[in-house]
């Protein structure tokens, strides 16, 4: 699972029937600097690009997230579903202790 925080949503004007209920996320992925900064990191963009992420949870705009890609996002729909990444968990808080030499 990869942590991220969550940019805005995408709007379609068509969707695949499969994907009803739930929403489309636009989600920049953490990086080092972003892990230290916890749930702050919020107003901390990384120099990854973003991603599209299925939501069903009800994730909102700023708030920070656990996304899975992958083979591993098709496995909660029961017919095969066109889709890359999920939203897997709400973050409430993060601790971060990173080793030290």
């Amino acid at each position: 699972m990869k942590l991220g925080t969550v940019l805005g949503r995408v709007t379609l004007s068509r969707s695949v029937e499969t994907l009803r209920g739930g929403r489309f996320l636009l989600v920049s992925p953490f990086s080092r600097q972003q892990f230290a900064a916890g749930l702050n990191a919020a107003g901390v963009m990384g120099q990854d690009p973003s991603l599209v992420v299925y939501d069903s949870l009800g994730a909102n705009v700023r708030q920070v997230i656990g996304f899975e890609e992958g083979r591993e996002a098709a496995q909660p729909f029961e017919e095969p579903t066109p889709v890359d990444a999920i939203s897997a968990a709400l973050v409430d808080e993060i601790f971060y202790r990173p080793f030290k030499e």
